[in-house]
């Protein structure tokens, strides 16, 4: 067989996008049908039940459990502050009485009889989603969140770390080659997403993160690099909620790689357009990729940009793909051979499968299925 077919990243000029912005749970929607909405817009809101609790009253003031429920100078529904008297004895002669104080602020929630136990509720604490992509609302879901949907220019990674950033894109690197060196970042990229070009080292990343970059994209990274800024091992199933203090997406692999001229270019036509990145990657079942979102404005033919290209997906000898299962994980070669029957894997399983070659002339069988496509 001379051809196949693989999933790919996608690096698009224009493409019509849509997400779903969904609460935790039950809440209230703020929009609705056709409400235009801006990246950074609170569209619906909800509160989370506050934390539990418990209270061995009946244990505290050495009573019985059925006895506590006279002994509450508080009742269910009431509001409690931390360490205010929320039980006590009757004492003897009116002496001696036994009081209990409150472990947390909140609401009583249960007394039991049975049990002796207290339940303090939390303070309930608030949930806000935000749109995330600027477009217009095309489902609104009662009690649950919005379908958004818009015409964007979108720049997909093959790994990245961090949350949800916004801001307007800003290039630091001259060329698509070019190291992301600590000395390209200035002050007034405060709140921006920096475009990088090559491999960006911990050095520039901790200068970022100083300085206040929203988002850093760039070509490679060292896995090393990724272990000292985090300062743990980091595995690669899913990411996106660690607390760094930027979102970091990553476009072509781990090492010494450079971005895709054309991920570059597109990049460098939106520089100053209002942009949206997550660096949340899962690249196991439920696929989640990195990725920049930069809105169209309306009647924009994303001129400028490269085209998209007609062949997403033909896998086919001199393909380039990058890998994206260990032990080769973000290597980037060319496809040598479509070998037509099933090959035994050191596992002892049979899959279909490719030869990848890279440029240091190596060449190793992969599964198909632990390779995307790379357009040109």
């Amino acid at each position: 067989m001379a051809t196949a077919y693989t999933p790919g990243l996608k690096v698009a000029a224009r493409t019509r996008h849509r997400v779903r912005r969904m609460l935790p749970i039950a809440g209230e929607v703020l929009v609705g049908q056709g409400a235009v909405v801006a990246a950074r817009d609170v569209i619906a809101r909800a509160a989370m039940p506050g934390d539990l609790t418990p209270m061995n009253v009946a244990s505290l003031l050495g009573a019985q459990p059925a006895d506590v429920p006279e002994f509450m100078l508080r009742r269910e529904g009431e509001r409690v502050e931390l360490n205010e008297v929320i039980a006590r004895t009757r004492g003897i002669f009116g002496m001696f009485k036994a009081e209990c104080r409150a472990k947390a602020s909140g609401t009583i929630e249960s007394i039991s009889a049975a049990t002796g136990q207290v339940i303090i509720r939390g303070p309930s604490l608030p949930v806000e989603v935000r749109a995330y992509l600027a477009g217009k609302v095309v489902e609104p879901i009662p009690e649950e969140g919005v379908v958004i949907e818009a015409d964007v220019a979108l720049v997909q990674g093959i790994f990245g770390i961090g949350g949800e950033a916004f801001g307007t894109i800003r290039l630091a690197c001259a060329r698509p080659d070019e190291p992301l060196q600590e000395e390209l970042l200035r002050p007034e990229m405060a709140g921006q997403i920096v475009v990088g070009g090559g491999r960006v080292g911990v050095q520039a990343l901790r200068k970022a993160r100083e300085i206040g970059v929203a988002a850093v994209v760039s070509g490679g990274l060292d896995d090393s690099d990724l272990r000292e800024f985090l300062g743990y091992d980091l595995g690669v199933a899913i990411t996106g909620s660690e607390q760094v203090g930027l979102t970091l997406v990553i476009t072509e692999g781990f090492g010494e790689i450079a971005m895709a001229e054309r991920t570059y270019r597109l990049l460098r036509s939106l520089e100053g357009h209002e942009a949206s990145a997550n660096g949340a990657t899962q690249i196991r079942a439920g696929v989640m990729r990195p990725e920049v979102i930069v809105p169209l404005p309306s009647g924009s033919d994303g001129r400028g940009a490269p085209p998209e290209s007609s062949g997403a997906g033909l896998l086919e000898i001199g393909t380039p793909v990058r890998i994206v299962r260990d032990p080769h994980f973000g290597l980037i070669g060319r496809v040598s051979a479509l070998p037509e029957q099933p090959y035994v894997l050191g596992s002892g399983s049979k899959a279909r499968v490719l030869e990848v070659r890279f440029d240091s002339g190596e060449a190793v069988v992969v599964p198909r299925a632990n390779v995307e496509l790379i357009e040109e």
